[in-house]
């Protein structure tokens, strides 16, 4: 039987090249907080407990870490202390403690679950993720040799040699939790930045005669976040990768590089995506769905079968049935289409729910604020609504009625009920000519006046 697991999160540090009031690892990726996406790889490794580490003061972080505890870091004096302020949490843990940043979250668990076992195979005290850097200027450098990790040596503290080294370590560290304690309280602050390196747990439990190992991982996954131009690049990287994972499922995107995903979107086989769509947080779609091109949609689920756009936008709180078009320029908010329903072209349909079979006509207006609160529109099965129509909530349209093109509705249309909600026409015979010639004059004289 498998040692259970027990995973800490450095997020204790200060982000201050993010020039933010939001801390670095509550800034988002995808739509999900960056230490939500840590947490989420650390998960699947279904670890006994999980730990936090955070600054003084820092409730909103330690909130991300919920249901997890947190520990606090009074001083940030380096990855080490940082650790070490987390024993007491882990409760005498000792199987592998996992070390990870909570500001690294493109490191995959396919890659945390290939150190873990590898460090269990080698019988390793400590385990150190490493990646081949392209530049390794900024990165600590992993001396092995015969294939034993003897130390890690921080790029400030390097000599020439060293230096030339271009296996680096990502930061992602595996300890014996039956060692952690003695090798944490063995790690000294004579560097040059005078801080406690966690890595220096390596070169400790070398002298003490344990095995340490580094197991090498993609580069890709190891992309540090220290300022907005690295959160860009993190968010193309992880766009790539779910843009990937959703092709690979079945899903058609015409343009994929132009489609923007959220971390928890959900895509279902068939579904064709064309260019330019963007999906917010909460979004579900159905197989055999087609999003044509300039969509936004957040908060939604669409029905199988549904046809959504061109420069359709869906809103937080709508449910699309199956079969249902919306079509260009049509936006709903917390608005439930039933199957089969339309809303082809220039609607507005804010807070309603649409019947079955319902015909949505252009230029519809669902009016659902009267300055002072939010009212819903109930459209029944089979209903027709004609074109440039006002629906002023709240407000009930019967089954089987009809809406006549350019109504006001502001009372309850009953089953089979055909509402007319507009004024009259009137026309009066030969008076267009005068009336053009009037105002014809008008324009002239306005013309004559401004030359003044």
């Amino acid at each position: 039987m498998k040692p259970p697991i027990a995973v800490v999160v450095l997020a204790a540090g200060a982000g201050t090249r993010m020039k933010s009031a939001l801390p670095k690892v509550l800034h988002p990726l995808a739509n999900r907080a960056m230490v939500h996406h840590v947490l989420d790889n650390v998960a699947a490794l279904k670890p006994a407990r999980v730990v936090g580490v955070v600054a003084p003061g820092a409730k909103n972080v330690a909130a991300a870490f919920g249901p997890h505890p947190t520990v606090v870091q009074k001083k940030p004096l380096g990855t080490g202390h940082a650790a070490k302020a987390a024993l007491g949490a882990l409760g005498g843990h000792k199987g592998p403690v996992l070390v990870v940043f909570g500001d690294a979250p493109l490191v995959t668990s396919v890659s945390l679950q290939r150190l873990v076992s590898a460090c269990a195979q080698e019988k390793a005290a400590v385990g150190v993720l490493g990646f081949v850097a392209r530049d390794p200027s900024p990165y600590g450098r992993l001396i092995v040799q015969r294939g034993i990790l003897e130390k890690i040596v921080e790029s400030k503290d390097a000599d020439e040699i060293q230096k030339t080294v271009d296996f680096c370590n990502s930061g992602v560290m595996c300890l014996d939790g039956r060692l952690i304690a003695g090798l944490l309280a063995g790690i000294k602050n004579n560097n040059v930045k005078r801080e406690f390196y966690l890595t220096d747990a390596v070169a400790l439990a070398r002298a003490a005669g344990h095995k340490a190992i580094a197991v090498a991982g993609d580069e890709a996954e190891f992309q540090g976040i220290n300022s907005r131009a690295e959160l860009a690049a993190a968010e193309y990287a992880l766009q790539q990768r779910l843009r990937a994972a959703a092709m690979a499922a079945g899903v058609t995107m015409v343009a994929p590089e132009t489609v923007w995903l959220s971390a928890d979107t959900r895509l279902a086989s068939d579904v064709t995506i064309g260019p330019n769509v963007r999906f917010g947080p909460g979004v579900e779609i159905a197989s055999d769905v087609e999003i044509k091109a300039f969509c936004d949609i957040e908060g939604a689920r669409i029905g199988r079968g549904a046809i959504v756009g061109p420069f359709a936008r869906i809103r937080p709180g709508s449910d699309v049935a199956e079969n249902v078009h919306i079509g260009n320029f049509v936006e709903l908010k917390a608005t439930r289409m039933g199957r089969g329903a339309k809303a082809n072209h220039l609607a507005y349909l804010g807070d309603a729910d649409i019947g079955a079979a319902s015909n949505i006509g252009a230029g519809t207006i669902a009016v659902n604020y009267d300055g002072f609160g939010k009212w819903r529109t109930v459209v029944a099965d089979d209903v027709f609504i004609g074109s440039n129509s006002s629906l002023v909530a709240p407000v009930h349209i019967g089954k089987g009625a009809n809406v006549t093109a350019g109504s006001v509705v502001t009372e309850d249309v009953p089953a089979g009920g055909l509402a007319f909600g507009r004024a009259r026409q009137v026309t009066k015979k030969g008076r267009a000519a005068p009336l053009r010639a009037k105002l014809k004059a008008r324009a002239a004289a306005a013309k004559r006046a401004k030359k003044k």
